[in-house]
Order: C-alpha cells, then sequence, then structure tokens
C-alpha cells in the first residue's frame, strides 16, 4: 500500500500564515516608494541635531 497517496493534500510549507500590514506592493509600503540618499542624509542630520539638543 502507498502510504504518501492517502489522505487530504499537504499545505505548502513555505506559504505565509498571515499578510503582514506594511508589506511591500500595500498602500502604506508601495513599491518604489524609497527615499533618495540626500533625502535620507538630511533625516540623520536632523535626528542628531535634535539628539544634541536633549
Amino acid at each position: 500500500m502507498d502510504y504518501g497517496k492517502a489522505g487530504n493534500s499537504k499545505p505548502a510549507k513555505a506559504a505565509p500564515k498571515h499578510k503582514e500590514h506594511n508589506a511591500k506592493g500595500t498602500e502604506q509600503n508601495p513599491f518604489g516608494g524609497r527615499a533618495t540618499k540626500a533625502e535620507l542624509l538630511a533625516k540623520m542630520k536632523a535626528m542628531a541635531e535634535a539628539k544634541k539638543k536633549d
């Protein structure tokens, strides 16, 4: 008897159990929504200045 053919099929093992709220391609995190290097640098400088003032 071929026991591998008995019963229901098994679910995919690599499938995620749920969707993330900030997954790529969603409204919160659209594709191509990356910040430029200049924007990131400006943000880092602003955060450093705010940290210095504290």
